[in-house]
């Protein structure tokens, strides 16, 4: 039996942004958990800087545990390509401070 998912495959030399179901540029949230400790913040908003020029961290949302050992924070950047996206995220989970990007 053959399963076949009707899609087909990507032809060579295709824009990918038309492939991507997030439009570019746009605003584009990003969660980041990790311990709650002072060092936290500063390296995110540090990182997210690095990949948005634009980045407002005065519009950062902080949540704190309910045991309040950790940390949950909600970037929101200006997404222009898969390729920063991409490299943000890989800058946010190697940080040894952060827990969990989603």
């Amino acid at each position: 039996m053959t399963i076949t998912s009707g899609l087909q495959p990507a032809a060579t030399g295709t824009d990918p942004r038309k492939d991507s179901l997030i439009e570019y540029p746009s605003i584009f949230p990003i969660k980041v958990m990790g311990l709650k400790v002072e060092a936290l913040l500063p390296a995110v908003t540090a990182l997210a800087r690095q990949f948005d020029p634009f980045f407002d961290a005065a519009a950062v949302e902080l949540r704190e545990s309910s045991g309040g050992k950790y940390l949950g924070i909600t970037l929101s950047i200006t997404a222009t390509s898969r390729e920063q996206l991409d490299g943000l995220y890989h800058a946010l989970t190697a940080h040894p401070l952060v827990k969990v990007v989603l």
